[in-house]
């Protein structure tokens, strides 16, 4: 597999859309996923930006993230607005070259009740299987993202693998997020549900409890039996770090690097990079 980062833990150190490559390029990263809003107004000189930039220093873009909560909202209307919004984001794919769309779902509103759950689960399941035709028709996966959340509509293995079972799409997978799993309960083990559903992974660390997106190493997250069962799932794809915040904003290049260095040699102790 690759070692790939997101791109936003640059930018939201002030560290600009160019520069923030280059130095992704220059720790060693194989890969990199972007974080960008295909909607925003400056959009389509940003990803031209990218697109160019990426060329230039032969770094594959493998993801497009984007969070689309309003695909569960009860206003038909929202939800009409975010179907629309997520293939915008498949299509800025295709023109990144990227290999797949990473897809926050939102939550269950109002603590489950007045809606009722099975409604929102509905909701996500077909627009969910509208959006991985859309994808299958332009070579691209959609993975959905695990959140650890209690009212997250996916937030264990468990509710991904009857997701994925729901929306029956080839082209619809699981994202594996390891600390997400770790605050989720969800046991390596557990990962053998996801065999051949599986399309991309998130690696950072956390203390157990709060979500962190921690360099790997400063948390509690025990990572090798997590990343032998991702191996053990063997598919091609990538480990992007997930990295948000980092305590001191002017040593974010070492935030990033110590990161990078940490994952190399947990992903070489399982011989998981390629």
């Amino acid at each position: 597999m690759k070692l790939g980062m997101i791109n936003s833990a640059w930018e939201q150190h002030g560290i600009g859309l160019v520069d923030g490559l280059h130095k992704t390029k220059e720790l060693g990263f194989d890969c990199v996923d972007i974080f960008q809003d295909p909607l925003d107004d400056n959009a389509e000189d940003r990803i031209a930006m990218v697109k160019q930039t990426c060329d230039e220093l032969q770094l594959p873009i493998i993801s497009v993230v984007g969070v689309s909560v309003g695909l569960i909202d009860f206003n038909p209307s929202v939800q009409k607005f975010h179907l629309e919004r997520c293939k915008r984001y498949l299509d800025m794919g295709v023109t990144l070259g990227a290999k797949n769309y990473l897809l926050v779902i939102g939550e269950y509103i109002w603590q489950k009740e007045v809606i009722p759950p099975a409604e929102q689960w509905q909701w996500a399941v077909e627009h969910c299987q509208t959006l991985g035709d859309y994808a299958a028709e332009r070579d691209l996966e959609i993975v959905i993202e695990l959140e650890p959340f209690d009212l997250s509509l996916i937030n264990t293995i468990g509710e991904m693998d009857r997701f994925l079972t729901d929306v029956n799409r080839p082209a619809v997978k699981a994202n594996i997020d390891i600390s997400h799993m770790v605050l989720s309960d969800s046991p390596p083990e557990s990962l053998a549900a996801l065999k051949g559903r599986s399309g991309h992974v998130h690696i950072s660390d956390c203390d157990g409890e709060v979500h962190g997106d921690l360099p790997p190493g400063r948390g509690v997250v025990p990572f090798a039996p997590y990343l032998q069962a991702i191996k053990d799932l063997d598919f091609d794809g990538a480990i992007s770090l997930e990295l948000e915040y980092a305590p001191d904003p002017a040593k974010i290049v070492e935030w990033v690097a110590e990161a990078y260095s940490a994952t190399d040699k947990l992903m070489a102790e399982v011989d998981l990079r390629n």
